[in-house]
């Protein structure tokens, strides 16, 4: 019996009648009561099992909206990378989808950004969690409108940055552009138009992301740390704030590409296997980028062309930019 059909036919457990709006009905109601926890894991557990597969299918839908999200051209960059790899690293892990597509039998996801990374452990080790924490924010939604609930949650992030929080605002800002105010490091973006997620949709996505990274582990690291610790035959796949266009992401005034280029070089050395994600020769504004590095350093280089940039539409107040086309470039330290 597939899970569309058990929504219908579920029992009542702990004397609670589960229907097929279970998730949207029951669990905001329920969000307060002190045996949630235990009660949720049983019946979410029967909901939605995860399901062991030696063939992964293709990844469906975002766990996060996130600027910069790699999600569509994951299985071409996958593509480029070694056949045997023996720990994958992803030390700017972002929206998490390259590493989730790959699904690696060993792999080591990381982000200097503390409230991110606290999602990824979540999904990984307590996945009710998650999908609780976004059902309790969901609800504040449905009692005050999206956008007014928005600004209540933002406001609450702005005061003491958390995974639940940045969870909800990911999924519900303009464009999954997660910005923050140079002066005060305040998340800003407004409120999109989409209607976020339901509640139902997204516990079905967590548990087939939570599939997908079962041999995962997830760490709150500088780059350089983990750049520090990869060994030979190790692959680490790079996705850092792009220079020129995102410099007003997360991590990105900080953001040293010379610094990388030198952490790199160093691994390289070791036999790890590096690939880089970086801006390709694509028009921002008035000039055109075309971001050099060390001769030498990458022996391979591949176009990737990932269409209109969704950040520039947000800078210039949602035009349609139809001459802002990105490419990026794949960067390899290894020949293919």
């Amino acid at each position: 019996m597939g899970r569309s059909a058990l929504l219908g036919k579920v029992p009542t457990l702990l004397g609670h009648a589960v229907s097929k709006n279970f998730l949207t009905e029951r669990i905001p109601r329920f969000s307060g009561c002190p045996h949630l926890r235990h009660f949720d894991h049983r019946v979410m557990s029967f909901l939605f099992p995860i399901e062991s597969q030696l063939v992964k299918s293709p990844l469906k839908g975002q766990l996060l909206k996130w600027i910069g999200n790699k999600q569509k051209y994951a299985d071409t960059i996958i593509s480029h990378f070694p056949k045997k790899i023996k720990t994958y690293h992803e030390p700017f892990l972002g929206s998490g989808a390259v590493i989730a597509t790959l699904s690696p039998q060993k792999g080591i996801g990381s982000d200097i950004f503390k409230p991110l990374i606290d999602i990824f452990q979540k999904l990984k080790s307590n996945p009710d969690e998650l999908i609780l924490d976004y059902a309790d924010n969901y609800a504040l939604m449905e009692k005050f409108g999206k956008e007014k609930a928005y600004e209540i949650i933002k406001s609450s992030y702005n005061l003491n940055p958390n995974s639940k929080d940045l969870l909800f605002l990911s999924r519900s800002c303009y464009g999954g552009v997660v910005r923050f105010r140079k002066a005060d490091g305040y998340m800003s973006t407004p409120c999109g138009i989409h209607n976020p997620l339901s509640p139902k949709s997204f516990a079905e996505r967590v548990y087939s992301w939570r599939d997908r990274v079962a041999n995962c582990e997830f760490f709150n690291l500088d780059y350089k740390d983990v750049f520090d610790s990869a060994e030979a035959n190790d692959l680490i796949y790079c996705d850092p704030p792009y220079k020129d266009s995102q410099a007003i992401l997360y991590g990105a005034q900080s953001f040293s590409l010379n610094d990388l280029y030198d952490s790199i070089e160093n691994a390289k050395l070791r036999g790890v296997n590096i690939a880089l994600s970086i801006d390709g020769s694509k028009k921002s504004g008035s000039k055109i980028i075309d971001i050099q590095y060390p001769k030498g350093l990458f022996p391979s280089e591949i176009p990737i062309v990932n269409g209109r940039s969704m950040l520039k539409r947000f800078q210039m107040a949602g035009q349609t930019l139809e001459e802002e086309v990105v490419t990026e470039r794949l960067l390899l330290t290894y020949k293919i």
